[in-house]
C-alpha cells in the first residue's frame, strides 16, 4: 500500500482564525520578487508605495470583464497563482504546476500568503517571480489565468468569488466552501459561455484505475451494480484536535464526513452516478468537539444500488475502501490517501469467462491518482473553454451528499436529493442548528448553562490530520491551508505523515 507523501511545512507564521477572515484576501503589505526564478532575494513594498515590479502585461490593457478571462488561452502558457503556501499548496499544487511548466503548458507568476517575508522567501526558492499578501492587489497587476487556492474551508467562498470576478479559473481544496449556499453563491459567479468556472480538488476521480473501473460500470460490463461500501476509516488523537480551529463549524466546516471521508464520497458518487436518499447517524465517541467524529450512513443511488458509508477519525487501523458489488463482478479499491492501479482489485462471478476477465483486469498504462493527473485535464478544459469535471453540478454532488448525511444524522429522518434548499436551515449551516450539536450560542443550541453530554464547550479544544500534535511556532498561516486540507505536514510532536 503507497504511503502519503511528506511535504514542507508552511514557512509562514500561525495567524488566529479571527485574523484569517479579514487578513486572508486582503491586507496592509505586498512583497514582490524583484526578479524572477530566485536570482536575487525579494524585497517586500509597503501597499501604499509605488509598485516596483511590473504586472506581466502593460499598463494599457484595460482589466477583464468581470468573468471574462483575462485574454485568449491558444497559443501561450496558462498564468496560475498559488493561493496559500503551506503544506498543500507547497506540497502537491506547487509540483502539480511546476511540471506542467517543464511542458509548456503553465507558468506560476505569483504567489499569496499573509506572512511577507515567508512569502517573499518562498517565491526566491521556487522562482516565482512575484510575490504578495494582498489577493485582490495580485489579481488586479497580474491578472492570472488560473488561481490554485489551497487555504481553510472559511476562506474559498470570497477568494473564489474575488477570483471568477477577476476573469481567473480556480482549482479550489476541498472542502471547496461550507455550506450549499455558498456553492450556489460561486457558481452564480462562474461565466456562461466558456469560463471562468471553479472546480474543487478532488484528485482521486482521476488516474487510470478510476477512469478504467468507470468505464466499466458505464457500459454495464459488470453488470448491474447493487451493493457498496464507501469507507474512509483513519485515526486522529487528542493532540490533532488541540489546534483551535479543528472541530468547530465555523472554521473546519464539518467532522469526518466533510473534512476527510469527502474524497471516497466523491469517488462513490462518480462511479455509480446520483444518489437518491440518505439515512444516517453520526456520534462523538472520544474527541471533545462541536463536529461529529464518526459517522455512517445508508445511501440509494437512482440506480437503485444501496451503499453502506463509514467515515470515523476513531480508527487505528487506517484505511480508504469503496467496494461495488456488480451482477458480474466485485470491483474493490483499498489504499490510504492515493491510489495506483495496483490498489484496484475485480473479482469475476464464477460463470464470467476468464479471457473477459483478464480484459477488465487490464487497466492500462499506470498513473496514479494525483493533483497533477488532475491539473491536466483542468488545463485541457481552460484550453477548450470546456466546463472542468469537478466543477459546477458535478461537484456539487459531494457537498449536498454531505449536507444531506448531516441533516439525516441530526433529525433522524430520511433525506432526499434536491430536497435542502434555500430556507432549509441545512442549506446555510451543516449543523442545521440542530440542539446539541450547533455552537453553543447559535439560535436553537443548547444554552452554556445547561450543555449536554454530546455539546462541547465552545472552548473545547479541536482538530483533521493524522495523529500530529499541535503545530510548532513559525508555521501555518491564515492564507495557507494550515492541514486543514489533509495535508502532508512533518510535525514536531510525531513523525507520522500527514495526508495530502
Amino acid at each position: 500500500m503507497p504511503t502519503a507523501r511528506t511535504a514542507p511545512t508552511s514557512t509562514a507564521r500561525t495567524a488566529s482564525v479571527s485574523t484569517a477572515r479579514t487578513a486572508s484576501v486582503s491586507t496592509a503589505r505586498t512583497a514582490s520578487a524583484s526578479t524572477a526564478h530566485g536570482t536575487s532575494t525579494p524585497t517586500v513594498h509597503d501597499a501604499t508605495s509605488p509598485e516596483t515590479s511590473s504586472p506581466a502585461d502593460s499598463g494599457s490593457t484595460p482589466t477583464p470583464h468581470p468573468n471574462r478571462p483575462a485574454a485568449p488561452l491558444a497559443g501561450r502558457r496558462i498564468r496560475a497563482a498559488l493561493i496559500g503556501t503551506g503544506a498543500i499548496g507547497g506540497g502537491s499544487h506547487l509540483p502539480a504546476l511546476a511540471t506542467l511548466a517543464e511542458e509548456g503548458e503553465t507558468e506560476i507568476v505569483a504567489a499569496v500568503d499573509i506572512d511577507a517575508d515567508a512569502i517573499a522567501a518562498f517565491c526566491a526558492e521556487h522562482g516565482i517571480p512575484h510575490a504578495y499578501t494582498d489577493l485582490d492587489r495580485m489579481l488586479q497587476e497580474q491578472r492570472p489565468d488560473l488561481v490554485s487556492i489551497c487555504t481553510p474551508p472559511t476562506l474559498h467562498r470570497e477568494q473564489t468569488l474575488a477570483a471568477l470576478r477577476a476573469g481567473a479559473w480556480v482549482w479550489c481544496e476541498k472542502p471547496p466552501v461550507p455550506t450549499l449556499a455558498d456553492f450556489d453563491a460561486v457558481e452564480s459567479q462562474e461565466g456562461t459561455d466558456g469560463g471562468p468556472y471553479a472546480a474543487i480538488v478532488f484528485q482521486h476521480r482521476f488516474g487510470s484505475g478510476a477512469r478504467h473501473v468507470r468505464q466499466l460500470l458505464a457500459e454495464r460490463a459488470l453488470g448491474r451494480p447493487l451493493v457498496a461500501h464507501c469507507q474512509t476509516t483513519w485515526y486522529r488523537n487528542t493532540a490533532y484536535y488541540a489546534v483551535p480551529w479543528r472541530g468547530r463549524w465555523e472554521t473546519e466546516g464539518g467532522g469526518p464526513a466533510m473534512g476527510h471521508g469527502i474524497h471516497q464520497m466523491d469517488l462513490l458518487l462518480d462511479l455509480l452516478g446520483p444518489w437518491s436518499e440518505v439515512r444516517a447517524m453520526a456520534g462523538r465517541l472520544v474527541h471533545d468537539v462541536e463536529t461529529e467524529d464518526v459517522s455512517t450512513a445508508l445511501v440509494r443511488f437512482e440506480n437503485g444500488a444501496m451503499a453502506t458509508v463509514v467515515n470515523s477519525v476513531l480508527s487505528p487501523d487506517e484505511v480508504s475502501r469503496i467496494r461495488i458489488d456488480c451482477e458480474r463482478a466485485t470491483v474493490e479499491l483499498t489504499h490510504l490517501y492515493g491510489h495506483s492501479n495496483a490498489n484496484w482489485r475485480i473479482t469475476p462471478a464464477p460463470d464470467v469467462p476468464e479471457e473477459e476477465a483478464a480484459a477488465w483486469r487490464d487497466f492500462g498504462a499506470d498513473v496514479p491518482s494525483s493533483h497533477l493527473a488532475q491539473l491536466r485535464e483542468l488545463v485541457a478544459s481552460m484550453r477548450a473553454q470546456e466546463r472542468p469535471r469537478s466543477s459546477g453540478a458535478d461537484g456539487r454532488t459531494s457537498l449536498e451528499l454531505i449536507t444531506a448525511l448531516y441533516k439525516a444524522a441530526f433529525t433522524d429522518t430520511t433525506v432526499r436529493a434536491g430536497e435542502i434548499g434555500p430556507g432549509d436551515p441545512y442549506y446555510t449551516a451543516l449543523h442545521g442548528g440542530a440542539p446539541g450539536w450547533a455552537p453553543v450560542g447559535f439560535p436553537g443550541s443548547r444554552s452554556v448553562d445547561s450543555p449536554s453530554v454530546d455539546s462541547p464547550s465552545i472552548d473545547s479544544p479541536c482538530v483533521d490530520s493524522p495523529s500530529a500534535g499541535s503545530r510548532p511556532a513559525g508555521t501555518g498561516s491564515a492564507v495557507n491551508d494550515s492541514a486543514v486540507n489533509d495535508s502532508a505536514v512533518n510535525d514536531s510532536a510525531s513523525s507520522k505523515e500527514v495526508p495530502a
